[in-house]
């Protein structure tokens, strides 16, 4: 399946314009592709990186080397994690074959030969990796886990991860929670690409169902030609809330998993400004914030 789509409107805002090539030809419906469109409006794989990889490090006291990006789409956090240091080995996984095709050409393609030799996308399901194991680090971000709807597919997947990192592995999971995120809303994001190819991200929290937790969201962009990208992406979800997740990976054997809560940025006065500030640190107590991201690490 494509990579899954981050909630924009939260206390931090990872999502900003990531670096990725640049024509010259403006952004239009007709023009634009959805997967460059998906990378410059939701993803930041500059800043996942450094957190996955300074985290590692304070937990372990070496650098990782082996990576496995499950859901991993086009692969783009795979090659951040190749241009690191030339000891960096990256595996994607995904089952949708075109997505991963469109990553090798536009994102692969652009690394050089010695990179390029280091990341490896397979299309496997995430619950049977197969020989992509004796992991330093598995990645599930962008809530792209969610798409396991019940307790026991959840627990499932889980136990994969574990038993696909090394002794010493850590899993890395986000999460995506407040009041709003059971909301039916959509919100819209100007994006400033380069060269002046500016367009609007849409994020439509299309429907929520309480009982359930299964939930609908769709991504659509818009342009200032005043054309429209409608149903870039769609995911059938269940909202998970932190203290399952925490109870399903211990369930699933892991043993210490930690949730990384982002710091408020403070005004001048000193006074949260409601906005985070971009600082994860460990924490067993956050805020009644209407809509937040946070990491969490699970210990092998």
């Amino acid at each position: 399946m494509p990579d899954t789509a981050e909630k924009p409107r939260t206390k931090t805002r990872k999502a900003r314009p990531s670096k990725g090539r640049s024509k010259t030809t403006a952004f239009t419906a007709a023009t634009a592709d959805r997967h460059e469109l998906y990378q410059l409006s939701v993803q930041n794989v500059e800043s996942e990186i450094d957190f996955v990889d300074a985290t590692y490090k304070s937990l372990r006291g070496r650098h990782a080397v082996r990576l496995r990006e499950d859901f991993c789409g086009t692969g783009n956090t795979s090659c951040e994690w190749v241009r690191r240091r030339a000891s960096n080995l990256a595996f994607g996984l995904d089952i949708d074959q075109p997505t991963m095709d469109w990553g090798i050409e536009h994102n692969l393609g652009s690394l050089k030969p010695d990179q390029r030799s280091r990341v490896h996308m397979l299309n496997r399901n995430v619950l049977t990796p197969g020989d992509a194991v004796n992991m330093d680090c598995v990645l599930a971000m962008n809530f792209s886990y969610w798409l396991f709807k019940t307790r026991d597919e959840m627990r499932s997947y889980f136990r994969a991860a574990r038993e696909s990192l090394a002794d010493d592995g850590i899993f890395f999971l986000d999460h995506y929670g407040g009041s709003e995120s059971m909301s039916e809303m959509v919100e819209k994001r100007p994006i400033e690409g380069k060269k002046g190819r500016n367009f609007t991200y849409e994020w439509d929290q299309a429907s929520f169902n309480p009982i359930t937790g299964e939930m609908t969201c769709r991504i659509h962009f818009r342009f200032p030609d005043k054309t429209r990208m409608k149903n870039a992406f769609e995911y059938h979800w269940r909202l998970w809330t932190l203290p399952e997740i925490r109870e399903l990976l211990a369930e699933a054997g892991f043993s210490k998993v930690t949730v990384y809560w982002e710091g408020d940025e403070l005004d001048e006065d000193g006074e949260p400004t409601g906005d985070g500030n971009g600082e994860f640190t460990p924490s067993e107590v956050g805020t009644a914030d209407p809509a937040y991201i946070s990491y969490i690490t699970a210990e092998k």
